[in-house]
């Protein structure tokens, strides 16, 4: 049999290409080399704990036609991320809202706390040339220094100087006292975890998993009129101009014999005498009640291309290096190339869905 398209992974990417194409009566086959499908998003029961494997992924969107999208393969629950962070000793509320200018300098009006983090502003004329002057011009220098400078460097392995600037606008900054990280109108966890709501949206679709497409690339291109490829870009043209350069990490679970570890879902490490950068205790996702609980330790790993790829580094060799990349690929008719790795961009999973339908309405 010859498919409408051959689709190399099954991430958020490629699941929602094929479903989509599905429904428009194409014929997919998807292939993912992990033994499992849902990329980096994929979920396990343990001790009846729906575990995180790859670290935590908390849905959120604005976007009506995505939230509507992804309900149609799970139930969402309520879940709010309202993470803490640790230092020397002390608890600080993330994102920086009010709750943590009065933990950090006892501010009790939003106006207090302007006024510190103005006094402290790095005044610039001129767009910031990278991460840490982004941060001083945007926090000032305490909130800097006690969570982000050290955070940073553990983070990506990389001094704050030496990072694009566009790093930090991810990060968010309130005068209001709400925990909430997000600010989207839909958030929640799937209630049956990311495994089974990846399983509604491939079903009736052809899968093959634990199996490396570049081992086999002629035969499986041959299985499709198209492929749509999300794996690396680099890899994909065997490295032609260099390696593309990602942030990796490595998770370290551990099943421990209490009911409630951290009393919170996600809890941040900015010391660099501490080797993960934050903890994760997933039974807060869900609420689940159960005698034991599981923690994962997230530790930064030096990159190399054997690594598995989480967050690419988007400095000017970089995005040079992909450039040249891009420019290739435009020039293959029956291939078409998305997703985090193939677009070589950071991308939270509505973002990766987004893609997906605009790709596939382009091409379709």
């Amino acid at each position: 049999m010859k498919y409408d398209y051959l689709i190399v992974g099954a991430g958020f990417f490629g699941s929602t290409f094929a479903r989509l194409a599905t429904d428009d009566g194409k014929t997919c086959l998807v292939l993912d080399s992990r033994p499992h499908i849902g990329g980096n998003s994929y979920s396990k029961k343990i001790e009846g704990i729906d575990v995180h494997a790859y670290g935590p992924h908390i849905f959120h969107t604005n976007d009506d036609d995505i939230w509507n999208f992804i309900n149609r393969f799970t139930k969402f629950n309520n879940f709010r991320l309202c993470p803490k962070l640790q230092s020397d000793g002390k608890l600080y509320s993330l994102p920086f809202n009010m709750n943590t200018f009065y933990e950090l300098w006892g501010c009790t009006k939003p106006e207090e706390a302007k006024a510190i983090i103005e006094s402290q502003r790095l005044k610039l004329d001129r767009p910031a040339a990278n991460l840490e002057e982004q941060a001083l011009s945007m926090i000032g220098k305490d909130l800097y220094e006690l969570i982000v400078k050290d955070y940073t460097t553990k983070q990506w392995k990389r001094d704050p100087k030496d990072l694009p600037a566009s790093i930090i606008k991810r990060l968010p900054i309130r005068f209001t006292f709400d925990n909430n990280y997000f600010n989207d109108k839909y958030q929640g966890i799937p209630v049956d975890g990311y495994d089974k709501m990846f399983e509604s949206m491939l079903d009736d679709i052809d899968v093959i998993v634990d199996e490396n497409y570049f081992d086999n690339k002629d035969h499986w291109d041959s299985m499709a009129d198209k492929v749509v490829f999300t794996g690396k870009i680099d890899e994909y043209f065997n490295y032609e101009f260099g390696e593309l350069e990602y942030r990796t990490l490595e998770f370290q679970h551990e099943l421990l014999d209490t009911d409630n570890y951290q009393g919170v879902a996600m809890v941040n490490f900015p010391s660099l005498d501490v080797p993960w950068t934050r903890i994760v205790e997933h039974k807060h996702f869900t609420g689940v009640k159960t005698e034991k609980t599981i923690i994962t330790r997230e530790i930064p790993a030096v990159w190399n291309k054997d690594k598995v790829p989480y967050y690419p580094i988007n400095d000017d060799k970089n995005t040079e290096i992909f450039r040249k990349y891009r420019e290739k690929a435009d020039s293959l008719p029956n291939v078409i190339f998305g997703g985090r790795l193939s677009e070589y961009r950071y991308y939270d999973m509505h973002q990766v869905i987004g893609s997906a339908m605009s790709t596939y309405k382009k091409h379709k």
